[in-house]
């Protein structure tokens, strides 16, 4: 039996034998060195630099950062951008009102004057990346006192940021890596201009809701498109109706082909923040302060929401971008605790701890540079454990309720006041003013005043009473405990929660009105406690981590120095690569690699909101109508799994195939794996994604929308099949390549013929290739 394996570069879609799962987000710069041979080996057929290259174009020009917050990819030369529709939630949200519903009904630009700009939205688009470890290190060793070391690094390389972004043309900065064992440079070009093009109804975008969030098997067509704008001349410029569609040195051709098991995968994106070198008394930390303290205030706050957005579809308008927010990471943390218990993290982390002790203690120079690396981290966090909590419940809960958030926004305007210098304090007030019509746009103060009370009683009952500013003891006695009459004094008296006092306040901002109001002296007070009584302290803890946790890593990597490392996420761009895979997250139970649409119709509930299908899908569905986005069986796929490493702001990364086509895009992680920041799992670590097969269905057969599908380059493959003497055939795209891959079909026919059993036959033609391998 003949095992045929088809590949046609930018043609057809590649199928490549099992794939062991690949650990890591790699610095796409250094790919060619450190990966590409491992990557090919998997099913990968680009060169490094088709992947990343400076000069010429290559797919680091396809990626965006949607917003500073997820990741977009450019699907057509006409600046056309693909993202996840929670990515793009909180523009939809932002333009939809009861009378125009456009995240119950979704929306779609028949045309370019349709697509609707949004204000405050960016994204950049990565210049180029380099290594300036050098620069910023020069002269700095281990005997450089560690706050003179980073006070010198950070001088550095803000001036090494500064120098590269030549006046303002590129937004630039430097990360450091490994603990600050080694800094990159990244220059961008950042684009003001991106409109909304269109988005699915959330039946679709949000189908499962929170239900299914972060679970697998998943439904849901998390995708929004959207589109950048520049200027004639071709340079990033704020919104203009002259402005014209942005033209990317590469979009990314769109396979339909389907998806099969351990087909190879590959994700480009800007993941946030993983913590995988952390220790077992951090993580432990993380569980116990943080996770629980999140899942606690977050619980209530999501329940006071929810019950004023059942009553109003006002409310439910202003609160849905927020609740979605705030409800992502509330379940992810109860997942992280669940998956570090089942998994023994913190065992295997002190295992591995043990051994590094071990490997510095055993030689007198190792034992001098690393020996105390893990015990002062430990101390470290013993100290920060005293005053953590005071700094999780300031951005949860007081920062977490909106009048206090506001109110801290005004100190920019007080401290002006305050020093005497009115200019300041009336430039401070215009630039406030924005921000006002935006927070009162999505603002009920009477949801509010529910989650202040809730809030400053955990406060009061939670953070330790040394640690509570005098001002806020004060109102907590005045009111004997009772925070709804707190709630009703501060919801009463301050003009931050009113629209009108707002605006008269900002054209004309006075001392005494803001330093008498009770929400912003309230807030004000916290603020000031903590910058004065707490910050100094976790500070002081964090900077010995720093140091403690820079040794580590460095040693770690001196310990094992044939193992290649990669540093941890820090919303910086990253590759990750794998393949297509099923896994079984329970005995006897195993979760498939993809779905189709016959599981949305199975999960349908019109009395859940979570679980509503939108009846023109369900026509779809009924009568079949899948067009060419159906696979060999007839199935529309839905949704697949990837065993990728990614994390969040991945959100809205490509998956791309070893042809650089589009497969679909990642939009989740699933809830076996969610320990995923701090330990990568090979077993259960899955990365859900959005079929582009579903995609464009839901472009092109559900919103008519083929003006969009008009400018996407769409590549269409077929399974390898019993094809004339043995080899696999495919179907070409319309992009003239044909006669190469009949030209390599023809040949090794011609070899088999000939009684050859193995025959490897190649075609190029510029950039493009086709490719045909028969094995016995």
């Amino acid at each position: 039996m003949l095992k045929r394996i088809l590949s046609l570069l930018l043609l057809v879609s590649l199928c490549v034998p099992f794939a062991k799962a690949d650990e890591g987000m790699w610095l796409p710069m250094l790919i060619k060195r450190l990966n590409h041979a491992d990557m090919q080996k998997k099913g990968l057929q680009l060169t490094a630099e088709e992947i990343y290259n400076v000069n010429n174009s290559s797919l680091k020009d396809a990626i965006v950062q949607f917003g500073g917050f997820c990741t977009g990819e450019f699907i057509s030369a006409e600046g056309l951008l693909l993202t996840n529709h929670h990515c793009g939630y909180g523009q939809i949200q932002s333009h939809s009102t009861p009378e125009k519903d456009y995240l119950t009904n979704g929306f779609w630009a028949m045309d370019r004057k349709q697509e609707l700009p949004n204000e405050g939205l960016f994204v950049d688009i990565l210049v180029r990346m380099d290594d300036v470890t050098a620069k910023v290190l020069e002269g700095i060793d281990n005997n450089t006192p560690e706050k003179e070391r980073l006070q010198l690094a950070s001088q550095r390389a803000q001036a090494i940021a500064k120098e590269a972004s030549e006046n303002g043309r590129y937004v630039s900065y430097v990360r450091d890596f490994f603990n600050g064992n080694e800094y990159y440079l990244f220059i961008y070009e950042r684009f003001n201009d991106v409109r909304l093009v269109g988005t699915p109804p959330s039946a679709v975008g949000k189908f499962g809701g929170d239900t299914d969030n972060w679970m697998w098997p998943r439904h849901t067509g998390d995708f929004a498109m959207f589109r950048v704008y520049m200027a004639p001349d071709g340079k990033p410029a704020e919104y203009s109706a002259q402005n014209v569609p942005y033209k990317p040195k590469h979009h990314l051709p769109i396979n339909i082909g389907g998806v099969e098991q351990d087909d190879f995968a590959m994700v480009f994106g800007f993941p946030g923040r993983t913590k995988r070198f952390m220790t077992s008394e951090g993580l432990i930390l993380d569980v116990e302060q943080l996770n629980k303290s999140r899942i606690k205030l977050r619980d209530k706050k999501l329940a006071l929401w929810k019950e004023d957005m059942d009553k109003s579809d006002a409310t439910r308008i202003q609160y849905a971008s927020k609740y979605a927010s705030t409800a992502n990471y509330y379940k992810y943390s109860i997942g992280q605790n669940e998956g570090i218990k089942r998994m023994k993290t913190v065992e295997g982390k002190r295992a591995d701890e043990k051994k590094f002790q071990a490997w510095a203690d055993a030689n007198a120079d190792r034992k001098a540079m690393y020996g105390s690396a893990l015990n002062d981290m430990n101390e470290a966090y013993k100290e920060i454990e005293k005053y953590n909590l005071g700094s999780v419940y300031l951005n949860e809960a007081v920062l977490g309720t909106e009048a206090l958030l506001f109110a801290y926004r005004m100190t920019p305007v007080f401290n002006a006041l305050k020093s005497g210098n009115a200019d300041a304090a009336k430039k401070a007030a215009e630039d406030l003013k924005p921000r006002a019509d935006a927070f009162f746009k999505d603002y009920n103060m009477a949801t509010d005043k529910k989650v202040f009370a809730a809030m400053m009683k955990y406060y009061h009952e939670d953070i330790a009473k040394d640690q509570q500013p005098e001002a806020f003891k004060q109102m907590v006695a005045k009111y004997k405990g009772d925070f709804n009459k707190m709630a009703d004094h501060v919801y009463s008296n301050s003009f931050v929660v009113n629209k009108q006092k707002v605006d008269q306040f900002l054209n004309n901002p006075t001392q005494k009105q803001l330093a008498n109001d009770p929400a912003f002296s309230l807030v004000n007070s916290i603020m000031e406690n903590y910058q004065q009584n707490i910050a100094p302290k976790l500070a002081e803890s964090n900077a010995k981590l720093a140091r403690a946790n820079r040794l580590y890593v460095a040693g770690l990597r001196q310990m094992n120095p044939d193992k290649v490392y990669y540093p941890d996420a820090n919303s910086t761009i990253r590759l990750s690569y794998g393949s297509v895979k099923n896994y079984q997250p329970y005995d006897g139970v195993t979760y498939q690699t993809f779905t189709t649409l016959e599981g949305v119709m199975q999960k349908e509930d019109p009395s859940n909101e979570e679980f509503i299908v939108p009846a023109k899908l369900k026509q779809l569905y009924e009568a079949k109508d899948y067009g060419r986005y159906a696979n060999k069986d007839g199935e529309l796929i839905v949704n697949f799994i990837t065993d990728n490493d990614i994390t969040g702001g991945n959100s809205g990364s490509p998956v791309i195939n070893g042809n650089g086509e589009l497969i679909g895009l990642a939009f989740d992680g699933n809830w076996e794996a969610m320990t995923g920041d701090l330990v990568y799992d090979p077993d259960y670590k899955r990365c859900i994604n959005v079929s582009a097969n579903y995609v464009l269905f839901m472009v092109d057969k559900y919103a008519g929308a083929s003006n969009l599908i008009n400018e996407m380059t769409i590549v269409s493959t077929n399974s390898p099949g019993p094809a004339d003497a043995g080899v696999a055939a495919g179907t070409p795209s319309d992009n003239g390549s044909t006669e190469l891959l009949n030209a390599a079909i023809e040949e090794a026919k011609a070899e088999l013929a000939a009684g050859k059993k193995s025959v490897k036959v190649q075609k190029k033609d510029g950039k493009k290739r086709a490719k045909v391998e028969v094995k016995n």
